[in-house]
């Protein structure tokens, strides 16, 4: 008997199931050639000079993932209270002042913050305060990049006067051998007050009987210098200790304080101030060590560091690095380690070029949270007091540049280390509750800076746990997190640091409730507009939150204000050419903040109104919608990539088109799969991909911002993007090598295949998930919390049909 219709079409719908799935398996390398040919040693293609031009802030030296101590250059460019870059070290300055031992990656202002205890290999003697060489000119010394080299863990440097470096680190401590040349006066000048920001306080013990240097500086500040609200965040909130030993006499001592020279004592403190230029100039202390090099022209120095005390510093080395262990040692366990932590994804394929710039990617992404818990789990809070971990806790992380990454730096590292991920969250909330419930946006060891807007650590949390991360009190947290979202602050109503550092984490909260957007005449805020934006992201994540906790009431309240981006979309405002229907700020009493320009910034925290308008990954059809439907959005957001003559335009420069150096826009480019045109974000993010990240000191479009940049560069190459924040929803794009294996600690992998990946296969043709053919440019969160797998087919030109029908698009 015939099947009957409907049997009929399940059978059709199976068997053309059947046909797509042979034909993706069919293209898939066999497992075990497939194995063969992923990367094992992924340190091998690590540049760490990547992103240390073009604004990128990133820094070469040695460093471990999540490690306290980073230890890079300080270059200087002929100001001793200025660096040539936010983080210590620019390409193309070649002058260095010292190597210090704290850095941030990518932090966006300059100077950023930490370099904390510069430490200088001076050839030559020392008649003069180092602190009153204003210009650099003495105690300095020029180098070539000829003579660098950067690795995993490890960073050597040849100087111009003869002496060279070589270090290598473990979390909390490192070894270095110095040379200098035979017969020449050979020091190391400790810089104790010289950290980036200044200081408000240092000080140097030189202790010739037991061969040892220890100290401390007293700093903080971080972007003390912005000209948005730098005068207030120009304080002090972390004491940075240090224990270094050595394995030889010293020949002579001396120390300094501002101009005065001290030659063979051993001990001065002071520091330099927050000020610059000739405002801070001359002032500081530190201390030098000398050696002979009549017969031996090489030391060694063993040297651990501590937010906590001098003990902690010397019991982190201690514990560390074994007494006898030299720097190949050290260097050695510290590929390993990045080996690791970089094995958590192993590729396939690809190009030598595709190899570093991914790798690279991947390691300046796990190279935050850092630590600042020592080894006994002890850490400085931020009531100033110290704590230890809590029980279940690995350890204390800091460095939480909020408003970048929550937006893919944090995704990434919950898909590849919940556990990291799971002990930042502790972290986050230990420190709220020792800053009496409020959560900071940027917090730097243990200070709050209050830098940017909005209430990321909301979007943060929620993220981790729709991910699957579990190891936190996330009851405890969510309860204060929503809290901070409904209860207001007295600090709401201060302008204290504003715009850029505003002391409240939801300004004027009460006013937002009433007025269900933050009015810019009021709003004590960098933004009305922005802040809306953010805080409609953070409550939608909460919302999603509660609702995954069950906490179904508080869900709908939350998820109701992830709404309220509409009150700031204004459907009247226009360019000028014809469109219109854009994000504007308002005021108090309910008009919108004129004169008004899509390319302006008013209203708006570093973007403009153009790049704002795209900022409701929470609600795309909700925003395609208020500008009259998908393919009227879609028309736009073509518009949004390409000039008038349907040219690219994705390097940034353009007030009215996409930006890559900066956070608001680079969800933009996958939106293209919720407006039903899936090919468009497939085309657009290879584009962006091709052109704008590569390798060399070049390679990234701007500041790293501790990973995010990175991170969506990872995402992008693998293929997948996160949808919104509170969300495991991965968007699908095209991967760029044809196979990558994520490995998922706490269950199963993620294997994704795509044989025809290269060049000139930008283009999905069809997907599988775990073996299942599907009609959706999404994940649900199974693959996320479970594992699977993506097989692609790809092709050379677009499909247009794939992915594209209403009732499968992404919300």
């Amino acid at each position: 008997m015939p099947p009957r219709p409907h049997a009929a079409r399940r059978l059709a719908a199976r068997a053309a199931a059947i046909v797509l799935t042979g034909a993706l398996a069919g293209a898939v390398t066999p497992p075990a050639a497939q194995a063969e040919a992923l990367v094992t040693r992924p340190t091998a293609h690590v540049d760490p000079l990547i992103g240390t031009a073009n604004g990128g802030n990133t820094f070469p030296g040695a460093v471990l993932p999540y490690g306290m101590i980073a230890w890079s250059p300080t270059s200087t460019t002929g100001d001793q209270t200025g660096t040539g870059a936010a983080n210590g070290y620019e390409y193309g300055a070649t002058r260095l002042r010292g190597l210090s031992l704290t850095h941030v990656n990518g932090a966006g202002c300059n100077p950023g913050a930490a370099g904390d205890v510069p430490i200088m290999p001076f050839v030559g003697d020392v008649t003069s305060s180092p602190s009153a060489d204003t210009k650099d000119a003495v105690y300095a010394a020029n180098f070539s990049h000829d003579n660098e080299r950067a690795v995993p863990g490890r960073y050597t440097l040849g100087l111009d006067s003869g002496a060279t470096a070589d270090l290598a680190v473990s979390k909390r401590a490192g070894v270095a051998d110095f040379s200098f040349p035979a017969g020449r006066p050979a020091n190391l000048l400790f810089r104790v007050s010289n950290s980036l920001n200044g200081s408000e306080d240092a000080e140097v013990d030189i202790d010739t009987a037991h061969r040892k240097v220890t100290g401390s500086v007293l700093t903080g500040a971080f972007c003390g210098r912005r000209a948005n609200g730098g005068t207030n965040n120009r304080k002090s909130y972390y004491r940075l200790y240090f224990s270094a030993s050595f394995d030889r006499a010293f020949s002579s001592t001396g120390t300094w304080k501002d101009g005065t020279l001290a030659p063979g004592t051993t001990s001065a403190s002071g520091g330099e101030g927050y000020a610059t230029g000739a405002d801070r100039a001359g002032r500081g202390s530190g201390g030098w060590v000398g050696f002979d090099t009549s017969a031996d022209d090489d030391v060694r120095m063993r040297i651990g560091i501590s937010y906590v005390s001098q003990a902690g510093a010397e019991a982190n080395l201690r514990k560390e690095i074994a007494p006898k262990a030299d720097v190949d040692d050290v260097a050695r366990a510290g590929s390993r380690a990045w080996d690791r932590e970089l094995g958590s994804v192993r590729t396939g394929g690809g190009t030598d070029a595709q190899r570093t710039a991914f790798y690279t990617a991947l390691y300046h992404s796990l190279m935050q949270p850092n630590l600042i818990s020592d080894t006994d789990g002890r850490y400085p809070g931020m009531d100033g007091k110290p704590h230890r971990v809590t029980r279940g806790q690995g350890a204390q992380y800091s460095n939480f540049s909020g408003w970048d990454q929550y937006r893919a730096q944090i995704q990434l590292l919950a898909l590849l280390k919940p556990r990291i991920a799971g002990d930042f969250a502790q972290s986050l909330y230990n420190f709220a509750r020792q800053n009496g419930g409020v959560w900071d946006r940027w917090v730097h060891v243990n200070g709050a800076t209050h830098v940017m807007t909005g209430d990321p650590t909301a979007a943060t949390l929620a993220t981790f746990y729709a991910m699957g991360v579990r190891d936190f009190d996330y009851e405890g947290a969510f309860e204060s997190l929503a809290r901070q979202a409904t209860v207001p602050h007295p600090d709401g109503l201060s302008d204290a640091g504003c715009p850029g550092q505003c002391a409240g984490q939801r300004p004027n909260l009460a006013q937002y409730l009433e007025s269900h957007y933050a009015p810019q005449d009021v709003c004590h805020c960098w933004g009305g507009a922005a802040e809306t934006l953010e805080d409609a992201v953070a409550d939608d994540a909460l919302g999603r939150w509660a609702r995954l906790l069950g906490r179904d009431e508080e869900a709908d309240a939350f998820e109701e204000r992830g709404r309220w981006w509409r009150n700031v979309y204004n459907p009247e405002a226009g360019d000028g050419a014809g469109t219109s229907g854009y994000i504007q700020a308002r005021n108090l009493d309910g008009s919108w903040v004129t004169p008004f320009s899509p390319g302006s910034d008013r209203g708006f925290a570093q973007g403009t109104s153009a790049t704002y308008t795209w900022m409701v990954p929470q609600d795309v059809q909700g925003l395609a919608a208020a500008m009259g439907g998908r393919d009227i959005a879609a028309k736009r957001l073509d518009d949004f990539f390409h000039k008038a003559d349907g040219s690219w335009s994705v390097r940034g420069g353009d007030a009215l088109r996409y930006d890559p150096t900066n956070e608001p826009g680079i969800h933009a480019p996958w939106l293209y799969n919720a407006l039903g045109q899936p090919w468009k974000t497939q085309e657009t993010v290879r584009e962006i991909v091709n052109t704008v990240y590569g390798t060399g000191p070049r390679g990234l479009p701007g500041n790293d911002d501790l990973g995010t940049m990175s991170a969506w560069y990872v995402f992008s190459a693998l293929g997948i993007y996160p949808q919104t924040p509170g969300s495991a929803t991965m968007l699908l794009g095209t991967p760029l090598f044809p196979a990558a294996v994520l490995d998922r600690p706490q269950g199963k992998d993620i294997r994704i295949t795509a044989p025809e990946a290269d060049a000139t296969h930008p283009y999905i043709d069809a997907v599988a998930v775990d073996g299942r053919p599907g009609d959706r440019s999404w994940t649900d969160a199974r693959l996320v919390t479970r594992g699977g797998s993506l097989t692609y087919r790809l092709t050379d030109r677009p499909n247009t049909t794939w992915a594209t029908g209403p009732a499968g698009l992404p919300r």
